[in-house]
């Protein structure tokens, strides 16, 4: 039998992983109304720090759906994706930036010279939130991209894609897990990698077409984990949710 202490050190690191994976794992509130995420929220924030709010939630919601989680003390990973001429995504991120977001995103294919005046955007703003540059969707494949003009293999465009990002002065960058590790390479610890398409081993894929598991983005060398239907769609979201966190757990 273990002695006391020992339990209690088992204990206390079994503690320290998932309080770790709680703050790595984030929602997707891809809810139709306020009414809808804030009930999921309820059922959740004993579990889960971060939430997602994406373009769904806040066309219904509008920029309040922001103010309340943020007040509420959760962390907001807005994710509009913002995608226009420099100017007008300046202007849309230094808007966001007031709403309480921690995290924002913008897509990279909007060139460097959107990425810049993204990144400038933030200068002397104190606490800034952290951009991140979409390179490729996690529910594209090579044969979607070709069909857009993009001739390059996923991993290779989301090369070029997160080097123009580092050229811009981003550090941040949501991928698939494919290609988390060679980002990870480019970007180095300091870089804020955020994953999609995590599911569960033996969960169903949906719409993505580069997903992995838990485990096996945070090994690979995830920041940050996104997860939606596999907790919101359950018909326990709660215990959905800690049992990825459990996964998660073994990775941190």
């Amino acid at each position: 039998m273990s002695a006391p202490n020992e339990l209690n050190a088992n204990l206390s690191a079994g503690d320290c992983r998932m309080a770790k994976a709680r703050k790595r794992l984030i929602v997707a509130l891809d809810a139709p109304h306020a009414q809808a995420a804030m009930e999921l929220v309820a059922r959740l924030e004993g579990s889960c720090q971060w939430f997602k709010v994406g373009l769904e939630l806040f066309t219904a919601a509008g920029p309040s759906i922001v103010e309340t989680l943020a007040a509420r003390g959760h962390s907001i990973f807005l994710d509009l994706k913002f995608h226009d001429i420099p100017n007008t995504v300046a202007g849309a991120v230094r808007s966001a930036t007031t709403l309480g977001a921690r995290m924002m995103t913008l897509h990279a294919s909007g060139g460097p010279a959107m990425l810049a005046a993204a990144h400038a955007a933030l200068a002397g703003v104190v606490d800034p939130p952290e951009l991140l540059a979409v390179t490729v969707l996690t529910s594209m494949d090579a044969a979607q991209l070709s069909a857009v003009g993009a001739e390059r293999t996923p991993a290779a465009q989301v090369e070029l894609l997160a080097r123009m990002g580092l050229a811009a002065g981003l550090r941040g960058f949501v991928c698939s897990s494919k290609e988390v590790a060679a980002l990870r390479s480019l970007a180095g610890p300091e870089g804020v990698l955020v994953v999609p398409g995590i599911r569960p081993a033996g969960g169903a894929i949906g719409d993505q077409k580069r997903v992995a598991t838990p485990a096996e983005a945070l090994r690979a060398g995830a920041s940050f984990l996104v997860v939606g239907r596999p907790i919101t769609q359950a018909a326990n979201p709660a215990e959905a949710a800690e049992k990825i966190l459990q996964e998660m757990a073994t990775a941190v």
